[in-house]
């Protein structure tokens, strides 16, 4: 850890995380930090060595010029803090990029932090590429590996079993040094790669505020969310292929979420049925 500055007395801290790559389709989850750093004055206090997490023929240094001199900047993680939020409680904000190598003690230092500051709740951010339309709700899932945190909050465990980011890796840290933890992710379309998608940034953050149980400004976030929405618009309506795909998936995303496609009205269906049968015979 390469220290910056001491890490301030904190109240009923939350540790928020979200870092580039894998884990943040359309620059998302790492577009949520950004506001919220911004929104909320934070500075930072601390950064990661990068020379111990990362390949930098992956994520290569950038020379910058300043007031004349050029400088080399080292892509890493840092740890900024914001008190006196309007949340009415203190936060860290951890922004970077996912890291190469040695994932396991770059959850340790983080977690390491957490417990220095006293932090009540670990909240990891992501974003994936979906098939889902841009011209409906971005669907975002809240869920969480403590049964505690779970029932506090109203959210429901993760059935997910395969490949995971480093937010998932952070995650389980927290378990581990019983710290409660809840993993966000939203869905962008995965047609909109390309871009920064701030409707997906919206979504998590109106779910943090749930989580947080506090409203929190969203800036120019609503702006350009309908601006990224009216781009995707325009280049739907200039593409008669990708216009009928974008309607494909509104009808799917429609019908699954339709009342009567719900688990327990299939299974009630599925009864009256059999019921039905037996009747008949």
């Amino acid at each position: 850890m390469i220290e910056l500055d001491d890490l301030p007395e904190m109240e009923n801290a939350v540790m928020i995380l979200a870092f580039e790559g894998w884990n943040d389709a359309g620059e998302a989850a790492s577009g949520v930090i950004e506001h919220l750093a911004d929104l909320w004055d934070a500075e930072p206090v601390a950064a990661l060595d990068p020379e111990d997490y990362y390949d930098f023929q992956v994520n290569r240094p950038r020379v910058l010029s300043e007031g004349g001199r050029r400088r080399i900047s080292w892509r890493t993680t840092r740890i900024l803090v914001a008190t006196d939020t309007p949340i009415g409680r203190d936060v860290i904000l951890v922004q970077g990029v996912e890291p190469s190598f040695r994932w396991r003690a770059f959850a340790i230092e983080l977690m390491e932090v957490a417990q220095a500051a006293d932090v009540t709740m670990v909240i990891t951010l992501g974003a994936l590429l979906a098939d889902v339309a841009h011209t409906r709700p971005i669907q975002v899932t809240a869920t969480s590996d403590n049964e505690d945190t779970r029932h506090r909050h109203d959210l429901e465990a993760s059935t997910y079993e395969g490949p995971t980011g480093i937010v998932g890796v952070i995650a389980d840290a927290a378990v581990q040094v019983g710290v409660g933890s809840i993993s966000v992710w939203a869905a962008v379309p995965h047609y909109a790669h390309h871009t920064p998608s701030p409707k997906a940034s919206r979504a998590i953050l109106t779910r943090l505020e749930d989580l947080l149980d506090a409203t929190i400004g969203h800036g120019s976030l609503d702006d350009d969310a309908r601006a990224w929405e009216n781009g995707l618009d325009a280049l739907a309506s200039e593409d008669s292929e990708v216009a009928e795909y974008v309607e494909s998936l509104e009808e799917a995303q429609d019908t699954a979420e339709l009342p009567e496609a719900s688990g327990d009205a299939i299974a009630k269906e599925f009864e009256r049925y059999l019921r039905k049968r037996g009747t008949e015979d």
